[in-house]
Formats: structure tokens, sequence, C-alpha cells
């Protein structure tokens, strides 16, 4: 039975669709060909600076045709990629190639700056690939190495296996970025089909069957809103290509919405992958403000994961887009498969409630299982393909990968509650809870019921300290352009009108902006801090 490998897949597909698109960045397309081609050039310079089997590759590049290829050469030369945040400081970038193990690094030549001032304590690196311009003396230009020829396909003397790594950092958002490993055959077998409905995507028989999806005249068009940095962006990405399909970024490097629908008309892109409301809210704009200005007619599906994604703003996308599904779909970079929720026109589907995966369960403090109805609340805990663990972290791996019931989980942090028919309803991460009199606050809960507010774009949450009750709940609140502001003591009626008296916020500081990143991610050490200078 051969092994799963995802270079295996791609290049099965590459040679059956050799003249169609496989990445596409604004006006540049790059061929099936041209990336098997290119990530062929750049796994042999791999191999040729001496690198050996699992060897760690860093890709620190924006949304480009340069991130999926350097994935490619990776898995081609049997090596591991992994991705490290472009936006770093020096002192960021030091610790995830440090803890990454790099031994190539190929980064956006516009970080020379930032790698001159680190590079001498980074031995360990043998190659340094350069996309872009200036490139510094101790670097190798992008074409110099991914654009030589080479005879493929080139594979490595110790083979691919289905056990050859993905590392997929964490955004650090919960503490330092964890590099989270899975195998590729656990990849995919982990991949919930059902959550790519208008991609066609089945589980494969074999890996040449990549190929016998495109002959088949199967080739979906996936726009990646989101970063490819950001586990989300990659394993979107991943899943089209496998289909045999093609991965649009857009030519910004910030986001934008009219240009996300200018791409998606014409392309006739199917499928829009992003990250929750950061997304959602300027979409929703654009389309409110320009009513009927695109044909998105080829488009199917918006896919969302790693971040909430409120009901109203989904009832909005769907009045302008009737025919689309709407994937909610509840995942880390530790776990797929927790929960899956679809939306369509006249389906209701609620801000954080979830159809639970077949490998998913939730645990009380006490480890028993979360009876439905209960209302007792547990962190979600997913079976079947999961992560090895934590790259070079053992402590937090034993922590978040527990044996219960003498099966190996993945619990990355989730809590949740079960209802009584099974659905799960997300409550958010462990990291972030804020305790009020005893009791136990979930920010999330509390951001989505502020952003229901008519006046009210986005929010934030963060617990600051109280000698009485030990911490009380302050919001920041970010206002929609031209509303009216309301007082905190309406916001807080707001939400006492949606949940418990104690969750209103006591605090409530008007901000420009809660500045998400480009992955939809809240900085709540940054906004605490904030929060604390702005509160007398």
């Amino acid at each position: 039975m051969p092994e799963w490998n995802y270079a295996d897949v791609w290049e099965s597909v590459a040679a059956a669709s050799a003249d169609e698109p496989a990445l596409i960045h604004g006006r540049r397309s790059v061929t099936w060909a041209a990336f098997d081609a290119m990530a062929d050039s750049l796994a042999a310079a791999m191999l040729e600076a001496g690198l050996e089997r699992q060897a760690k590759v860093a890709c620190c590049l924006v949304n480009k045709p340069e991130f999926l290829i350097t994935v490619f050469a990776a898995f081609k030369a049997g090596l591991v990629p992994f991705n490290v945040n472009c936006r770093s400081g020096a002192e960021e970038l030091l610790y995830l190639l440090e803890n990454g193990d790099a031994e190539t690094v190929v980064f956006e030549a516009e970080l020379g700056g930032k790698i001159d001032s680190i590079r001498d304590l980074l031995p360990r690196v043998k190659l340094w690939i350069a996309v872009g311009h200036p490139v510094r003396d101790w670097a190798i230009a992008w074409p110099d190495v991914a654009e030589r020829k080479v005879e493929g396909p080139v594979r490595p003397p110790w083979g691919r296996s289905g056990g050859d790594l993905l590392i997929i950092y964490t955004s650090g958002t919960t503490g330092m970025p964890k590099g989270v490993m899975w195998r590729q055959e656990d990849l995919f077998g982990a991949i919930d089909y059902a959550a790519f409905p208008e991609l066609d995507i089945r589980p494969l028989d074999h890996p040449g069957q990549g190929g016998e999806s495109v002959a088949a005249g199967r080739r979906p068009v996936a726009l990646i809103a989101c970063p490819l940095a950001h586990g989300a962006g990659l394993m979107n990405a991943i899943a089209a290509l496998s289909a045999g399909g093609a991965v649009v970024v857009l030519p910004s490097r910030r986001f934008d919405a009219v240009e996300l629908f200018d791409e998606a008309e014409r392309l006739q892109v199917n499928r829009i992958s992003i990250v929750g409301m950061a997304f959602c809210t300027p979409m929703l704009e654009v389309l409110d403000l320009f009513p009927g200005r695109w044909d998105l007619s080829s488009l199917k599906a918006i896919g969302s994961s790693g971040a909430m994604w409120s009901y109203e703003n989904k009832q909005g996308l769907l009045r302008h887009l009737p025919h689309l599904t709407l994937a909610d779909i509840f995942a880390s970079s530790e776990a797929f498969g927790m929960g899956l929720s679809m939306s369509h026109l006249g389906g209701e589907a609620q801000t954080a409630r979830f159809e639970v995966g077949d490998n998913c369960a939730v645990f009380g403090e006490d480890g028993a299982r979360v009876r439905p109805g209960s209302g007792e609340r547990g962190r979600v805990a997913v079976g079947g393909p999961i992560p090895q663990g934590y790259y070079n972290d053992p402590v937090r791996t034993a922590a978040t990968f527990p044996i219960i019931e003498g099966r190996r989980w993945s619990m990355s942090g989730d809590w949740a509650t079960v209802q009584a028919d099974g659905r799960l309803t997300l409550l958010g991460r462990g990291a972030q809870r804020i305790e009020v009199d005893g009791e136990t606050v979930f920010p999330e809960e509390v951001e989505e019921a502020l952003k229901r507010h008519a006046a009210v774009r986005d929010a934030a949450v963060v617990g600051l300290p109280n000698a009485q009750a030990g911490e009380f709940i302050c919001a920041l609140v970010e206002i929609k352009t031209g509303a009216e502001s309301p007082t905190p003591e309406e916001l807080a009626d707001w939400v006492r009108t949606q949940l418990a008296g104690h969750k209103a916020p006591r605090r409530v500081v008007f901000v420009h902006t809660v500045n998400r990143a480009p992955d939809g991610r809240l900085d709540y050490r940054t906004l605490r801090d904030l929060a604390e200078e702005r509160v007398v």
C-alpha cells in the first residue's frame, strides 16, 4: 500500500495538468508544470547544500507563489517546511529559526536588515534564499536556485514517506509560538472533506489519484485571503492543490475586500478562505456599499476557521450572495475536525454552534466526558489522526496531547458546552479566561455580544485586576464609521440583554481599531496593556 506524501500527489497532478494554472498572484500565473519544475530546482539546491533527511526549511514569505513552491520543494526532498511570520521582529525571527532548527531559510529580501542582526547566531543555516530585492551578499537570489534546469522529479536518497513532517507554528497569541508536528499521512486523514463541498474533494484511494481528479475535469479555484503563514491559509491551499486546482492569493499585502471580489470575479473563483470577522466585516461592508457590482456566480462557498464568525454577518453575506454555502470550521493548528457549521440562505447557523466531528469529545476538568445538556464546561478534544506533538517541547506536548480513556487526544485549549442535541457551543480559549466573582468568563462570548450592537464594528475583551472580585471585564470597542457612539453604560446594558449580568463590561475603552493581525487574531497581551493605560 503506498504511503501518503503530498509531493507524490502534486507530481501526479502536474503530469496530468501541466499547462493549467496552479498558483495565481495578480497577473502572474504559474502553471502546474512550472510549479513542479521550480520545486524540483529548489529541492535539488537544498540537497546540494547538504540538508539531510527531515532537515527544516523556514518559509518567511508573504502570500505569493514562492511560499507554496518552497513547501512543495521541501516535500520533494524529504525535508520539513515550517511557517515564519514576516511581521516578526528580529528577536522573534531568531526565536522561530532557532526553535525550528532551520537549515534553509527562504525569506523576503526586504527582511535582510533584520536578519543581518541575527544571522551570526544561526550557524545551523546552510542556505539563505532571498525573494525580491535587494539581495544581501550572504544570500542567493531566488531565480538562481528556482529557475535553473534540473532533471526531475527530484527524490532524496532516503526516499519519501507518509511519516515526513510538516510543522505549523502557532500565532503565539497565547504565549510563544509552538511548532505543531504533523505527519503528512495524518494530514490526509485529518482533513474534513465535508467542509469543502464545492471543491468536490473526496478521500483519495492512492497518491496518483490527484491526477485522476484532474483528468475527470475537476479543477477548483480557491482564493486564500488569509496568510499562508497561518495554519488555516496553508491547509486550505494544500487541500485545493491536492484536488488538482489552482490557488489564488491577492495582489496586495493588506486585505482589501474590493480587491478580493474583483479577483474572485476575474478568475471565477469557487471558494474563498478567510479567518473570522477581520475579513467578514469589510466583505459585508463593501457588498452593502456596492450591491450587485460583481458577478460571483462561480463562487460556491466561503470558508472560515480559527476565529469567531457571527450569525448576523453570515446572514448579511447570504442576503447578497444567496447561492453560497458558508462553512464555519472549528479547527486549530493542533486539531482538525473538531466541528463544522454550514449556513445557507434560510438556514440558521448560530455563532459558535457546531456539529461535532466523528472523533471529537468534550472532557471536564475531572477527566470525565461532559454529558449533553448538562451545562457543564469542558475542554474540546479530538482523536483520530492528530499531530505528533510540539517540536522541541515535550512538556507542552504532554499537556496538550494527553491520554484519556486509553487513547491519545489533542486538546488545544478550546472550551465548550455540549447541548442536549450533541452540538457544541464554543466558549473560547482557556488561556484568556477571566475570573469575575468566582465565575469564569470567556472573552469571545462577550465580544460576540458587543459586536451584535448596530454601532459596533469590532470588539476585544480583557480582564483587569480587581482586589474584591479577582478581575473585572474591560471592553475595547471599535465603532463603525459614521455611527453614533453608544455610551459605556448602554453597551454594558446591551450585553446584559444577551448574557448573565456578571459578563457585562465594567469599563469600556473606545479605540480606533482593535488591531487584528492579518490572520484575524487578537493580541490579547498588547490589548491588556492598552486597557491598563486607558483605565484609571
